[in-house]
């Protein structure tokens, strides 16, 4: 038979609940409260169940039991310490431990460096320094608690480039942790290391301000942008690469930062670059990953870095491509990973305060509606005010212009609210973006940040999924066809999605366009390209390329935000792997060959950029705009037409009859008016200049072509 181990936990700020074996229980019973110290904690009820093989209590004490101190519940003769369980998710607990003070983490100066962390459960706290990362032994300093569950020390001397790590004392064990806040770490994150950042400040270029609707976001991974052995680029795989110019592929052709200055995108969007699990550092061409296992948020990975073995230089080099992209007329949006961490149990906010920083279900269960074993709870004050914390510091210290919020559904309404309201004060045109899928965490619907609540936060943007998949199919199954691959049903949604899915004609998902982040494909599923050896595997690759290139005309001349994935322009494939997260670079890998292979498609999509640059018809900013310019034109099946007019305040093209022929016949469309329209895009060609003129009353358009016209 399975013996009962006692076990006493704080369930809230005045109850424990213990458990003891039935075979303990006896009419007369002593229960006694004590703190470590002997002192006694006054009982107020206690509430017996007996619920075979244990009895279960409820003790109630009179008062709100101290944190900071260890408790011993006595019990007849048992001495069950007591744990501290989940009081810390508690509003009672949230409400009296929050700090909203400004000095978390570590402070240095050349005379002293002081740290402070929050850890209201911890009963002992201390900070051993190294000086070295590779030292098992170091310097021990005791810390002082202070109001709200800080604990704090300042350490004399010049203690610059030394690592560190806390220990803390909490559920009756030690535990070895770095702090949240660290803002640099040695290889692998072993150890924090204490830095002068005033050393690594720069003077950086000021871009001018650029609308949402007038953004052109181009997504990429460090690693993928240079690795590819034809990049030309020799800092391959690190933030350096990013800096490198006059950069050449095999042929000659411009790679790197000269390609995207040429191709004319507003915005890079960069895969996680703070410091993730799942690549040794030590050996960063043996393992692949995109950065979605986040260990320390405030820290910069170093297997991006020229010598992860300093601390500081992954600091000074990602700072260095920041600058060089903005000197360029580039802006950097970061994607941030705040839903889940790497592993939780070996997580440092496990480590610090157990249980606080992660959400969970009703009967106890970890959630995981992140999919990947635990969801951070971001309703939590100090959960919420690490993320706002954190995302202050990248754009005040690094100059960061944006963030894309993975998994953004994870959070709750009022933080992403808090987000959208305080970031904007520091950077009015900060982007904020992110995926707003409904994911199975609990919290009520309308608390979720999620894409069916986009009115509640109307300057984030979100993903827009059904736009993606009415233009290639689902993604969720691979042989689902959408408007470029063969479904002439998707011809009305396509529509709503081109005017910016604001409720054109349908019930609209946005307050405003620029809600409204329009892509095909990004890192995550397959590429179009892929997907289309799927869906149409029997048709030709010419074909194939015109279905592809039509969908990226659909992309850039959405009302809204345009995003690319990086080589989408030049049929980005990754070998039909679906999830490459932990792929190898060569499926990876920004494939410069084919950006040579593809010159004249490269041509078509950066010239379809300079037109949606040049004209603001493209770039409406209201829902009352859209629908006051754009009307629908009569139309055969798999065919969207629509004619924008009295553009004349707007524009200097007045009338813009667009055409997108997802069939595979020629089709004929009468225009609206009659006299000279100026042909800017047909089969082959995009121009900001005219192709040619035609004055009939009727145009042909060829099957799977986009065409342009203006009076």
């Amino acid at each position: 038979m399975e013996t009962i181990k006692p076990c006493a936990e704080m369930i809230k700020l005045n109850e424990i609940k213990a458990s003891v074996p039935i075979d303990s229980y006896q009419q007369e019973i002593s229960i006694e409260l004590k703190r470590a110290d002997g002192e006694t904690v006054p009982i107020q009820h206690v509430h017996f169940s007996l619920e075979n093989p244990v009895v279960q209590l409820s003790i109630q004490t009179m008062n709100n039991i101290e944190m900071g101190y260890n408790y011993i519940l006595h019990y007849n003769h048992e001495q069950l310490p007591v744990i501290i369980g989940e009081v810390v998710r508690t509003r009672d607990f949230d409400n009296l431990y929050y700090y909203d003070g400004d000095d978390l983490g570590v402070c240095y100066t050349k005379t002293s460096t002081s740290f402070t962390v929050w850890a209201p459960t911890a009963t002992e706290v201390q900070v051993t320094l190294f000086e070295k990362a590779t030292d098992n032994k170091g310097l021990r300093f005791p810390f002082t608690r202070k109001a709200k569950g800080v604990w704090t020390t300042t350490i004399p001397g010049d203690w610059e480039n030394w690592c560190f790590t806390y220990q803390l004392y909490t559920q009756h064990v030690w535990n070895e942790a770095v702090d949240p806040y660290v803002q640099a770490v040695t290889v692998n994150g072993e150890k924090g290391v204490i830095v002068d950042m005033e050393k690594y400040q720069v003077t950086d270029y000021l871009l001018p301000v650029v609308e949402k609707q007038d953004a052109i976001i181009y997504e990429v991974h460090i690693r993928d942008f240079s690795i590819h052995p034809h990049s030309g680029i020799k800092h391959k795989g690190k933030f350096l690469g990013f800096t490198e110019t006059k950069t050449k592929g095999k042929k000659g052709t411009k790679t790197g930062l000269d390609y995207l200055v040429e191709l004319g995108v507003t915005h890079v969007e960069l895969l996680p670059l703070h410091d993730f699990g799942s690549v040794d550092e030590m050996n960063p061409n043996q393992h692949y990953n995109w950065g979605y296992d986040p260990i320390h948020y405030f820290a910069v990975e170093g297997s991006y870095s020229t010598n992860p073995l300093d601390g500081r230089v992954r600091i000074k080099e990602l700072k260095q491509m920041i600058v060089t992209l903005h000197e360029h007329g580039i802006k950097v949006i970061l994607d941030v990973v705040f839903n889940h961490v790497y592993i939780w149990e070996s997580s440092d906010f496990e480590k610090i305060v157990p249980g606080y920083y992660f959400r969970y279900e009703e009967n106890g269960e970890m959630a995981n509606g992140t999919g990947v074993g635990n969801d951070i709870a971001s309703e939590r004050k100090m959960v919420r005010k690490f993320i706002l914390d954190c995302l202050k510091y990248w754009v005040r210290e690094y100059k960061i212009d944006g963030f894309r919020f993975d998994l953004m559904g994870i959070f709750d309404l009022e933080t992403a609210r808090i987000i959208e309201n305080e970031l904007k004060d520091i950077r009015p045109d900060l982007f904020l973006l992110g995926e707003g899928w409904d994911l199975p965490t609990p919290l009520p619907f309308w608390e979720k940040a999620t894409i069916k609540n986009a009115r509640e936060i109307p300057t984030i943007s979100f993903f827009n999924d059904r736009f993606r998949d009415v233009i290639r199919g689902s993604s969720f199954h691979k042989t689902d066809r959408g408007f470029i691959n063969g479904n002439k049903e998707t011809v009305g949604e396509v529509l709503e999605g081109l005017c910016g899915s604001i409720g054109f004609q349908n019930e609209g998902l946005f307050t405003n366009p620029a809600q409204s982040i329009n892509y095909m494909e990004c890192h995550d599923n397959y590429t179009v390209w892929d997907k289309l050896s799927f869906t149409n595997e029997k048709e030709e690759e010419n074909l194939r390329r015109k279905m592809h290139r039509l969908g990226t005309a659909l992309v850039l001349l959405a009302q809204g935000v345009p995003f690319l994935h990086a080589g989408q322009e030049f049929f980005r494939t990754k070998q039909g792997v679906e999830n490459s997260y932990n792929s190898p670079d060569f499926i990876n890998q920004l494939d410069w060959d084919r950006k040579e292979q593809f010159k004249k498609d490269v041509m078509y999509v950066k010239n379809l950029i300079a037109l949606r640059k040049a004209h603001p018809a493209f770039r409406l900013k209201t829902k009352a705009e859209i629908k006051k310019h754009i009307q629908p034109l009569q139309a055969p099946d798999h065919v969207v037409a629509y004619h924008m007019n009295d553009l004349y305040e707007i524009d200097s093209w007045n009338n813009i009859v667009v055409i997108h022929n997802g069939s595979w016949s020629t089709v004929e469309i009468s225009l609206p008016y009659p006299g000279q329209w100026h042909i800017v895009i047909d089969e082959e060609t995009v121009s900001l200049i005219p192709l040619y003129i035609v004055e009939d009353e009727k145009i042909h358009v060829k099957p799977l072509t986009t065409m342009m016209m203006f009076q």
